[in-house]
């Protein structure tokens, strides 16, 4: 397995250092709602993280919530609630989200606000080495101290100073220095320090929380490409400082943005789509097929016609996933495990789920195939299901009012009928088509024996009886969808 290091700027072999892969994640600053930005980074590292436990690997997740900022801070008082208040309401619409996206939750989710001690050491520490100093209640870390501070974003310190427009702050020795503690300002939320009230820095936070729940090293750093700059290099500087330990971080890896035409989607610049927007319009599988299908570390572009396109997609895999079992052994059989190869080729390239999803689609379209002609297709069904779980697809129907039956066994008795008065017997007679003694409840098989009938009837020409079936169908909520490989149905959403 291959991974691209941020830090090498290459494919490097992945070697973690122990049984558990020990992986963090930086987490949201709970201010606002979620959006596809998010949506983006945290279905990436989901499967990354399934595929490693898919390949054998234990993996120990951490993902951290920074509930204390600036933005948090302003927010609050804007809206006349505590910095609190709003933090939980929107760390626990976070949540809400991952869940409805399918992902799987870290092991452990530390909070800033609790986790203030451990800052508080790590920062002693830093100013006990000379790496960092107290100024009228805050502390600095001294960038110069070093040497190869830049080596995350592969640039200079010098390079920094002139490309980068810094406010000077009174006390700090050098511009480029950073806050590890902030001393507190009136009306703000604050916490005792040996330097006296104040809060952490944002940097700070990721470095203790990893230090305290990781070790000194972690396998893997991830997060978005926004953050390699000044936030990662940050933690690493302060992290190696304080523990004297080289690497802090294995493996850096980073995703691409969700850009909005040509810039990225952030809160900042308010051109978001929200994760529950997006999900009153899309399923779950949707969104995660809009995000896999492009390799993680490029830009991802936001349009209703490519979520659209997704959305097809989840259909026709949710048709081959819940098609009933049934056909006839034969001596040929799918070559399963040449799909399995194909999909941890793959993945094994730098977690290239692109190139998976399109071992996963062709792997439909054989099972799709291959039952069209009568023959069992369930251990390659089988095999479908499993690596899709890798990427975290669900195959669930979009959610709505339980589909009755009953209209759909009415369709299939009009069917009949009417094929039988337009004298169109022998299409019957000719594949022994006869009303199957489904059990009532189930509501897919009755829709799938109608979609037969009316591909049946377009192979023999009687193109305004499919077309009526297809707009029967379509009073009863189901859409149909006729592809290369047969037609798909999907309920509206």
């Amino acid at each position: 397995m291959k991974v691209f290091n941020t830090l090498s700027g290459q494919k490097e072999e992945f070697s973690p250092q122990g049984d558990v892969v020990k992986m963090y994640v930086c987490g949201i600053t709970p201010y606002d709602e979620a959006h596809l930005g998010h949506a983006m980074s945290y279905i990436i590292f989901d499967v990354i993280r399934r595929y490693l436990k898919y390949r054998g690997y234990k993996v120990k997740y951490v993902q951290n919530v920074t509930d204390i900022d600036d933005k948090i801070i302003a927010r609050a008082n804007k809206l006349g609630i505590s910095p609190r208040e709003l933090a939980e309401k929107f760390t626990a619409s976070y949540f809400a989200d991952m869940q409805a996206l399918n992902i799987e939750p870290a092991d452990i989710y530390p909070r800033a606000t609790e986790e203030i001690p451990k800052m508080i050491e790590v920062i002693q520490g830093l100013v006990a080495k000379g790496y960092a100093y107290p100024v009228q209640g805050s502390v600095y870390f001294r960038v110069r101290n070093v040497p190869d501070y830049g080596k995350l974003s592969h640039r200079t310190l010098e390079a920094m100073r002139s490309g980068m427009r810094i406010e000077a702050e009174e006390g700090k020795e050098d511009p480029m220095d950073f806050a590890l503690w902030k001393a507190a300002k009136p009306g703000e939320p604050a916490w005792e320090s040996p330097w006296g009230p104040g809060r952490p820095g944002w940097h700070i936070e990721c470095s203790a929380m990893s230090l305290k729940y990781l070790g000194d090293t972690l396998d893997i750093h991830g997060g978005g490409q926004d953050l390699i700059f000044p936030h990662h290099e940050n933690e690493i500087a302060q992290s190696e400082s304080f523990t004297g330990v080289k690497p802090f971080v294995r493996y850096w890896l980073h995703n691409g943005m969700v850009q909005l035409g040509e810039e990225k989607m952030s809160k900042s610049l308010g051109n978001l789509i929200t994760i529950k927007e997006a999900l009153n319009k899309y399923s779950a599988d949707a969104i995660r097929i809009f995000v896999l299908s492009s390799h993680y570390r490029s830009p991802l572009t936001y349009s209703e016609e490519i979520l659209e396109a997704a959305e097809r997609g989840a259909d026709r895999l949710r048709q081959t996933a819940n098609h009933p079992a049934g056909g006839q052994k034969r001596e040929r059989k799918i070559d399963a495990e040449g799909y399995r190869q194909r999909f941890i080729q793959a993945m094994d390239d730098d977690f290239n789920t692109a190139q998976a999803l399109a071992a996963l689609f062709d792997l439909a379209r054989e099972i799709n195939k291959y039952e069209s002609e009568g023959a069992d297709a369930s251990e390659a069904r089988h095999l479908f299901r499993e690596l899709a779980s890798v990427l975290g697809l669900t195959f669930k129907e979009p959610e709505g009012p339980p589909l009755e039956a009953e209209p759909f066994m009415e369709l299939q008795k009009a069917i009949i009928a009417k094929i039988r008065k337009e004298k169109l017997d022998r299409l019957i007679d000719s594949i022994g088509v006869a009303l199957k003694d489904y059990p009532v409840e189930d509501v897919a098989s009755h829709i799938n024996w109608v979609c037969d009938i009316r591909t049946l009837l377009r192979k023999n020409k009687q193109f305004q009886l499919a077309d009526e079936i297809r707009a029967k169908l379509n009073e009863l909520g189901i859409v149909l969808e006729d592809t290369p490989t047969g037609t798909v149905w999907r309920r509206k959403r």
